[in-house]
């Protein structure tokens, strides 16, 4: 076999590939995955926009990221039927708390039965809004300020930047971000030519968010090609 040189053009990553995905899924993540999130991804699978909900392995990702760093305290933008928020309530402690903001109630309440059913739902505070004016109401009190573990956003992309230049505020020093669809179905290659015009406006958002993040000193980070692309920062001030 031919030794890979780094010096010539890579070839297309197998990393995206479906068959590939699928192997660490049935390998490394469904053997592994509480009975709980089965259940709520089962029940999500007939919705009309089921590919919005986070991917397995990146709620095995979270659930091994809350742990590292003993995360209590917590916020979620973008629910959806929450697969990932249940992620992350099995995760923190009993006495945790989630913030966990999406404007449509109707999507949030699939899972709720499931996670009341699981024994989290005392951990969950669900704000049907809009993320921003929550976010910017919760800096209004200075209290709030780096006291927050952990966040995770799965929500619009083109809001990305402006979500993390208000959480950056409200997680602690060394604490953890997490920013779902990264890599936008790799459209975050393509030419702006060849993007759907409904994917346009997430496209610019992603586009410029990857580009801004990745010169942010406040934060180290690593890029990840897990789910749909997961960056992962830990905020260093």
């Amino acid at each position: 076999m031919d030794s890979f040189d780094p010096r010539k053009k890579s070839p297309p990553t197998i990393l995206q590939s479906k068959e590939l995905h699928n192997y660490i899924l049935e390998t490394s993540v469904y053997p592994r995955e509480p009975a709980a999130l089965k259940e709520i991804r089962e029940a999500t699978a007939g919705h009309s926009h089921a590919f919005f909900s986070a991917a397995p392995d990146v709620g095995q990702l979270i659930a091994m990221m809350l742990k590292l760093v003993n995360a209590k305290k917590t916020i979620e933008i973008g629910v959806f039927t929450g697969y990932s928020l249940l992620a992350t309530a099995l995760n923190i402690p009993e006495d945790g708390e989630i913030i966990a903001i999406d404007p449509n109630r109707e999507n949030f309440e699939i899972g709720a039965p499931i996670m009341e059913k699981a024994g989290v739902m005392k951990k969950i505070k669900f704000i049907e809004s809009q993320a921003l004016p929550i976010l910017d109401k919760l800096l209004e009190d200075k209290s709030n300020e780096e006291s927050f573990d952990f966040v995770f956003v799965d929500a619009d992309k083109y809001n990305y930047y402006n979500y993390h230049q208000r959480v950056i505020k409200l997680v602690k020093v060394g604490g953890l971000l997490m920013y779902d669809n990264t890599l936008l179905g790799g459209a975050v290659v393509a030419p702006e030519a060849k993007v759907e015009d409904f994917r346009r406006l997430h496209w610019h958002g992603i586009i410029e968010f990857n580009k801004a993040v990745a010169t942010d000193d406040r934060v180290e980070l690593c890029h990840i090609p897990s789910g749909d692309g997961t960056i992962i920062c830990r905020r260093l001030r």
